[in-house]
Parts: structure tokens; sequence; C-alpha cells
């Protein structure tokens, strides 16, 4: 089985293997007592608190262990807000954050405060000069990713910490994906990580709070982690997560080259190789491991079941929102194809050969499910030289299939009026029609569900 999806968690490092059987027998102990196996406990997480800090580039004692990145982002976002309180509760985020710093703003928002979401470009990217606009006297805090999570595009941090900091608004990072590869540039405030994304165990979070930053811990709280993570330190998965973190760095210049070599590869084969599919993200700036492509007149958890059956773990979409029915809110924000969507992360050590067969098979697998999802014959009808296409109650892609397969047989000039209930049509409907050369002319209230109006351009 190949392992292509390390953007959501990726394997133990053999480093944290080792470190966590060792910690397992010295680190037992409460580090915050003075006896000998205490003292021991209180060594350990010193020395791990000195690592991390150290390839994060912070002072130790801005740096607190957390039990989750998710729980970290949390912790950090409610502290600044609330240490910046009387400036006000306006916060700035991306619309591409993950879907911890969205739920937070999400929760400012029902208490009453205001939240910005900052657009991103069609590569997955922020525009620095979005951020510096969307700044307000009252505004208490800004957030952005350093690299995006389901399609690899690398964020101008240091450009809008730049901005943030003129301005006197502190600025968290989340910098989940990309803390394993390399620090994160930039006068940044807050930054917060997650040690599964980077082959260290799960249950580790980090939160670095700089001195100078307002922050005032919510919620019920002891002496542990100053304050801002109660609870009994798991002493072994934070030792085990500051020796993988040290150890993913040192190998983290030489593996970066060979997975871009191996990503590179993959960008152009499948756009070679598979009919009607786009490549999305930044081609350039982006990180080492991460491609994500879509394909038309496909549904993408079947064809992750086929690509399951082949041998391979890939993801689709976002890992966040898989299990629901609505596009990733990162592909939308996009404004990129969300149909027939795969993100291959691959992890350190990948083997060049099991990526070739991944190439090998992925177009016969595109392939067998689009014949699968070609039997439904569209339900169209002429009304007022517009041809009809009733998809109503049919999912994604059968819309845009259905759609595909009438545009030949109205003349150029022509309209096609799709029907659909299906969110994700509001998105695939435009993206298929750039894709091919279709003008399209925007949605129209329906009695059931929406209108999308496309006229024949080619």
């Amino acid at each position: 089985m190949s392992y292509f999806d390390a953007a959501s968690a990726a394997p133990l490092h053999p480093v944290a293997r080792q470190a966590l059987l060792a910690a397992l027998d010295d680190g037992w102990a409460d580090p915050s007592r003075l006896y000998r196996e205490g003292r021991k406990a209180r060594m350990l997480l010193d020395a791990a608190r000195e690592a991390a800090a150290e390839a994060v580039g912070c002072r130790a004692d801005e740096l607190t262990f957390t039990s989750s990145g998710t729980r970290a982002v949390h912790t950090g976002v409610a502290g600044a807000l609330a240490g910046r309180r009387r400036t006000g509760r306006h916060l700035i985020v991306s619309a591409v954050e993950h879907s911890s710093v969205l739920h937070s703003a999400e929760l400012l928002e029902a208490e009453g405060g205001a939240v910005t979401r900052v657009p991103v470009r069609r590569t997955g990217a922020v525009d620095a000069g979005s951020y510096e606009a969307a700044l307000r006297p009252d505004t208490a805090l800004a957030c952005l990713q350093s690299a995006n999570h389901e399609v690899g595009t690398v964020q101008p941090v240091a450009e809008v910490a730049e901005v943030c900091r003129a301005a006197g608004v502190p600025l968290l990072v989340d910098a989940a994906q990309s803390l394993g590869w390399e620090r994160v540039a930039g006068d940044w405030s807050l930054l917060t990580a997650s040690a599964h994304k980077w082959g260290g165990p799960s249950g580790v979070g980090l939160l670095v709070v700089r001195k100078g930053v307002r922050f005032a811990a919510q919620g019920a709280s002891d002496e542990r982690e100053s304050g801002r993570a109660a609870g009994f330190e798991n002493l072994p998965a934070i030792v085990a997560a500051a020796a993988s973190l040290r150890a993913v760095r040192s190998e983290a210049e030489r593996e970066s080259v060979r997975l871009r070599e191996l990503t590179a590869r993959i960008r152009a084969r499948v756009a070679e190789s598979v009919p009607d599919v786009e490549v999305v993200g930044d081609a350039e700036r982006r990180l080492p491991g991460i491609v994500t492509f879509s394909c038309l007149y496909v549904d993408g958890e079947t064809l992750l079941h086929e690509l399951d059956r082949e041998g391979f773990s890939v993801s689709s979409g976002s890992s966040c929102t898989s299990s629901t029915l609505t596009p990733s809110h990162v592909l939308k924000a996009m404004g990129v194809l969300s149909e027939g969507n795969v993100r291959v992360s691959l992890p350190a050590g990948a083997a060049e050969a099991d990526v070739d067969r991944f190439l090998e098979v992925l177009p016969g697998a595109v392939a067998g499910v689009r014949e699968k999802l070609g039997a439904p014959v569209p339900v169209a009808a002429v009304q007022e030289d517009v041809l009809v296409v009733d998809a109503l109650g049919k999912r994604c892609p059968i819309p845009v299939i259905e759609l595909a397969k009438v545009i030949g047989t109205v003349p150029v000039g022509g309209r096609v009026r799709i029907l659909s209930d299906d969110e994700a049509a509001r998105l695939d409907i435009p993206a298929w029609c750039e894709m091919r050369g279709q003008e399209y002319e925007g949605e129209q209230a329906a009695e059931k569900g929406t209108a999308y109006l496309v006229r024949r351009v080619t």
C-alpha cells in the first residue's frame, strides 16, 4: 500500500518512535515535583521545549505544548482576542484557512464580534494588500496559514506580517503544514503547529506567543504550561514531537528537492495523461510534497475508492469536510473545479517507483469512473431558444456531465439552462465553462433548486 496522504497525518518518524519509547521509561513522573523522578521528567520537558523553540525560531519561554494543533489555534485566537478586547472585536482571516481557524471566527461572530474573510487568487494565495485593506481601528487579530493544507500553496506571511505590524495588529500564523520543512519567515506574533503533520505523535500541538503580545488565556487553567494548557503534560509524546521535528528539519533540504521533483512529475503527467483535468494551486510557490487536481465528470469519493483498491491512499477535497456533501471551502474560495478532486501528499521517503505506478494506474481509474457515471441520459427540452437540462436530484458531477452532452446540440450563441439542487454545481459549472471555452452567464432563481445559464461560444 502506498500512503500518499501525509498532509493529513505523516507516518511516525523513526526518531519519534525511539524518543517515545525512551521517554515512557524515564518521563512518566510529574515534572512539577522536586524528587528525583520529577526532576528527571522536568529535564526532559525543558529539553523538548528548547529543541522545539530552536526549530520555530523563538524563545523557550514563548512556547507552550498543547493537546493538539486545533487546541493551539483555539487557545491562541481566544487568548489574543481577549488580550486586545479594549482595541475591539474584529478578526481578519483568509477564506482558505484551516477549519480550526474558521470555527474560531464563527464563534467570535456568534458572540457579537466581526470577521473579515480575505479572498484568495485562483492559485489559493492571498494578497498582502487585501489584508492591509481589511485592517480597521477595532481589529484585534489577523490570522494567516503559512501554506495551504489542501493545495500546497505557500502564503506571503512575511508581507502580511509587515502590514499588520505597521498597524499594530498581531498576526497569528497556522504553520501546521510547513513547520516540518522550515521556519516561518516574517515578524509574526503568534504561531501554532501540530506534531502529527511532521511525523511526530498525534496529540501534541505548539502555541507560540511572542513576548510583548497582549494575551489573556481563556477558560479554566492551572500552573502548567504558563496557564495556557491545563492538565498533566503528555511528556513522552512531547519529547517524541520535539525530537522528530529536529530530525525532519535536518533532512528537509535534501528531501525537499527530491519531493519537488516527484510532485513536478505528477503535475506534468496528470495534465498529459488524463483528459479534462485541472491541476490546482500555485505551480511555483508551494510545499514540496502536495499535488492537487480535479477531474471533470468524476465523483471524488468513487475515484478514491478505485485508487484505494489499486493500493493508493489519497484524499479528496478538504480532509475536514470529506464526510459532508458540500464542496471544499478552499476549492470554492479559489473558484476552481471541485468535482473529481484528488490530493496527493507524499510523505518523506516516498518511493519514486510508487509515484510512477500511481501515474500508470490513474488514467485507467479516472476513465473507469467516467464510464460508470456516463450512463444517465439528460432530460432536455427547448424553451424559448434555450435548451433546459433538468438535473434536479442528481449529485455532481452528473449535472456537468449532462451539460457536456447537450452543449453541442445548440447553435453557437445558443444557451443551455441547467437546473440543479446540488451546491457543488455553483462551483463546477462555471469551472467547466472556463475549461471548455464556453460562457457562463450566471444563475437564476428557479421553482426548485437553481438555474445555471451557459452560452455556447465554441
